[in-house]
C-alpha cells in the first residue's frame, strides 16, 4: 500500500505564491507519474499538472506559465510551485501517483488533499 502525504496549502492573497509538496511512502518498485489535481464543491476533480519519472510534464491551460511541477525520483516527492495565484485557483488540491507495485502490476493512489484559498 502506498501513502501520499501533502503539505503546503493555506491562505494567500491574490497574486501571491504557494508551494505544495507531496511525499510517497509504502511498497512500490517505481513511481511512473506523479501530479496534482484540484476540486471545488460541486465540481469534478480536474488535472492541474502531472510529471513523469523522465521529466515530461503536462499542465492545465489555466495554470500554464504560472505553476511549475517538479519531481524528485530519489525521494519520491512531487512539488507544485504556484505563482500569480488567483481567486479561481481556490480549491482542495490532491496529490496523485501512478506506480509499479511489481514488474507487471501497476496501481495508483491519492492523497487526502490540502486546501488552497486565494483571497482578493
Amino acid at each position: 500500500q502506498v501513502q501520499l502525504v501533502e503539505s503546503g496549502g493555506g491562505l494567500v492573497q491574490d497574486g501571491g505564491s504557494l508551494r505544495l509538496s507531496c511525499a510517497a511512502s509504502g511498497r512500490f518498485s517505481r513511481m511512473n507519474v506523479m501530479g496534482w489535481y484540484r476540486q471545488t464543491p460541486g465540481n469534478q476533480r480536474e488535472l492541474v499538472a502531472i510529471i513523469t519519472n523522465s521529466g515530461g510534464t503536462n499542465y492545465a491551460a489555466s495554470v500554464k506559465g504560472r505553476f511549475t511541477i517538479s519531481m524528485d525520483n530519489a525521494k519520491n516527492t512531487v512539488d507544485l510551485l504556484m505563482n500569480s495565484l488567483k481567486p479561481g485557483d481556490t480549491a482542495v488540491y490532491y496529490c496523485f501517483a501512478d506506480f509499479l507495485v511489481s514488474e507487471f502490476q501497476r496501481s495508483d493512489a491519492w492523497g487526502r488533499g490540502t486546501q488552497v484559498t486565494v483571497s482578493l
